[in-house]
């Protein structure tokens, strides 16, 4: 996650994306598993928990109404995990790789609904 060096925001919010949970901010770049859309449209997250200053907001009823807007910047490819599998004296060796599909998104907003 890419955070300005500011100290805690006074708005920010957990969002629900991609099976985990983010912390986010306005202003910060995100990268989530790949979700649908071209560079440059919007998305809408859910907030399972928002923080407003010093009020902490939890029920589901309240965050209904919480909107989490984003921007998708850009779809990328995490880094390269290399999988061996060996048994020794068999020659048995098997090499496989994975790159997971992720996107970049930047929170442009959040409103609270009150």
């Amino acid at each position: 996650m890419f955070r300005s060096t500011e100290s805690e925001p006074a708005v920010y919010a957990i969002v629900r994306a991609g099976g985990r949970q983010e912390k986010v901010a306005t202003g910060d770049v995100v990268e989530l598993d790949r979700v649908s859309g071209e560079p440059g449209s919007t998305l809408e997250l859910p907030a399972v928990l928002l923080v407003d200053g010093s009020s902490v907001t939890s029920d589901a009823a309240a965050l209904a109404k919480v909107k989490v807007t984003a921007e998708v910047v850009a779809h990328t490819k995490g880094p390269k995990i290399e999988i061996l599998h060996y048994k020794n004296k068999s020659g048995h060796r098997v090499r496989q790789g994975h790159r997971s599909k992720l996107t970049q998104v930047k929170v442009t907003g959040i409103t609270t609904g009150k």
